[in-house]
């Protein structure tokens, strides 16, 4: 109940605070505590080795899986030396890579989600970074085991959504994931990205509301005040949540795995009809 009231007690914007918090566990800590005998794979075979996307094969609780994530730091040179998560073309042809190689060897993939949104640099438009986010969704979307994603921090635009597209998607209580930031969305509809308070409230990002809206599948508990102040608490309850989900998926036959990923896609927005009507109608009276 006390945590029910402390979540109730915080706007949408204090949780973009704490998503964003750079004490927050990032995927390497997740990594190293919830995987033996990781083995990063580095580079894309065309152009060179993104640090703000890691990957590589590693087992969890005694499984083979692939396993990949954004990559944050904690202070101002291991930002830089990642990108301050935001991946370039070559991170993502990494990932679609390392996903290739988790379909051939029938492993199953696991995806730490915590970026601001695709590197948005001249460099990356030249590489094609468009193009390597469309074709990570569409083989994603195709691939023939299992897929959890956890949304560990801040799940930013496409950035996000390009290893995002998984069987289950799961979220840490105060993460986030967003179509754009709050800053941008306000500089966008009102021109003043003072207003970031106002837009995170109104575009439904935090955790609750997207389960509530069928985008996520499930939350993972933090303790009161976010995972940076009890890291080994919060990636217990990540593994058994993990766990949990790819028992259930992993029993699923190939075919039935794939038919409900892409339902799930198909499924996830709504309209209200009556409501159209309504407003049409008010328009053809004046």
């Amino acid at each position: 109940m006390a945590e029910e009231q402390q979540q109730s007690a915080l706007t949408p914007w204090d949780i973009v605070q704490i998503a964003r918090h750079p004490q927050r566990p990032h995927t390497l800590d997740y990594i190293r505590g919830l995987c033996d005998d990781f083995v990063e794979l580095r580079g894309d075979r065309r152009f060179g080795d993104d640090r703000a996307l890691l990957g590589g094969v590693a087992r969890f609780n005694g499984r083979p899986v692939v396993v990949m994530g954004h990559q944050k730091g904690s202070n101002t040179k291991e930002n830089i030396l990642h990108n301050f998560g935001s991946p370039m073309p070559e991170g993502y042809r990494k990932s679609l890579r390392l996903m290739q190689h988790a379909e051939k060897f029938n492993l199953p993939i696991l995806v730490l989600i915590d970026t601001s949104g695709a590197h948005p640099s001249m460099a990356a438009e030249e590489r094609g970074i468009a193009e390597a986010i469309a074709e990570n969704l569409l083989v994603m979307a195709g691939l023939k085991v299992p897929i959890v994603a956890t949304v560990i921090g801040e799940g930013g635009s496409g950035g996000a959504l390009a290893v995002g597209v998984a069987d289950r998607l799961l979220m840490l209580e105060y993460a986030i994931y967003s179509v754009a930031s709050p800053e941008a969305s306000a500089a966008i509809l009102w021109r003043d990205a003072s207003k970031a308070p106002d837009a995170a409230k109104a575009m439904k990002i935090t955790a609750h509301d997207l389960l509530r809206l069928g985008i996520a599948d499930e939350i993972v508990a933090e303790v009161p005040g976010g995972a940076h102040l009890d890291t080994p608490t919060t990636i217990q309850h990540v593994r058994e949540v993990i766990q949990r989900h790819l028992d259930e998926l992993s029993a699923l036959p190939v075919d039935e795995l794939r038919r409900k990923r892409y339902d799930k896609y198909r499924s996830i927005g709504a309209f209200q009809e009556a409501q159209t009507a309504v407003v049409s109608a008010g328009a053809s009276s004046t």
